[in-house]
C-alpha cells in the first residue's frame, strides 16, 4: 500500500486526484490539503510515502513547501503535479528537492505509475518536462570541475543514479543489496550536501562529477 498526500488548493482538482487515488487498489491517501501552511503540521504528524504537490499555491508556494519539507524529512519523495512548463519553476523545483515533476494532464494511469516509480527511486518527468531540462543543461555552462572528496564507488554509484538507475537496478548492475547501495548514498548527499536523488544528480551535472 503507497501513502501519499496530496497538496492542491483547486477543490475541484483535488477531490478528483484524491479519489482516483484513494479508489485505486494498493494506493492510498492520507491527507489533502488546500496549503503548505495547513499540510505541513499534519504531514509531519503522519508521515506519507509521497506528496504530490502542486506549485502555483496560494500563500506558501509549492517551491518553498519542498524546500521546507525537505529540511525535516529528508528522505520524503515529492512530486509536482502542476499546469506550468517553463524552465524557470522547472529548475527551481528540482534544486529544492523534487524527486519528480508531472503535467497535470498526465493520463490517469501513468500518474499512478509515477507515484510508484517515484517511491521506488525513480524521477518522473512528462515528456515536455524532461526535453526541458534536456535543453537547461545543454545551455547550462558548469563551473570547474569540483572535487568533493568521493571514493571511486562513490562516483560509480552517482554515474548510476544520472543513468536514470533507481536504488534498486543500481544495486543489481553493482551485485550487491540496496541496503549497500543507499549505505553509502548517503555518504554522498552528506559530502555534496544534498537531500535527495534529483539534488545530486543535478549537483554531479553542474559541477562535473559525472
Amino acid at each position: 500500500m503507497i501513502d501519499v498526500a496530496l497538496i492542491e488548493d483547486e477543490p475541484t482538482i483535488r477531490e478528483g486526484l484524491a479519489s482516483l487515488i484513494h479508489g485505486t487498489p494498493g494506493y492510498w491517501i492520507t491527507g489533502k490539503y488546500p496549503s503548505i501552511e495547513t499540510a505541513l503540521p499534519q504531514i509531519d504528524g503522519c508521515l506519507p510515502d509521497v506528496v504530490l504537490i502542486d506549485i502555483g499555491l496560494p500563500g506558501i508556494s509549492g517551491i518553498e513547501g519542498i524546500r521546507r519539507l525537505k529540511a525535516t524529512h529528508a528522505n520524503l519523495p515529492l512530486m509536482v503535479l502542476t499546469v506550468y512548463d517553463d524552465d524557470q519553476r522547472i529548475f527551481e523545483a528540482l534544486c529544492a528537492g523534487a524527486c519528480g515533476y508531472l503535467l497535470k494532464k498526465t493520463p490517469p494511469a501513468k500518474l499512478l505509475e509515477s507515484i510508484n516509480e517515484v517511491v521506488n527511486g525513480g524521477a518522473p518527468m512528462s515528456p515536455e518536462v524532461a526535453r526541458r531540462v534536456v535543453a537547461i543543461f545543454r545551455t547550462f555552462q558548469p563551473p570547474e570541475r569540483a572535487d568533493y572528496h568521493l571514493t571511486p564507488h562513490e562516483l560509480r554509484m552517482l554515474r548510476l543514479l544520472a543513468e536514470g538507475h533507481t536504488y534498486k537496478t543500481a544495486a543489481a548492475k553493482l551485485d550487491v543489496t540496496v541496503h549497500t547501495v543507499w549505505f553509502h548514498l548517503r555518504h554522498v548527499y552528506e559530502k555534496l550536501q544534498v537531500h535527495s536523488k534529483s539534488e545530486a544528480v543535478a549537483k554531479a551535472i553542474r559541477t562535473r562529477l559525472v
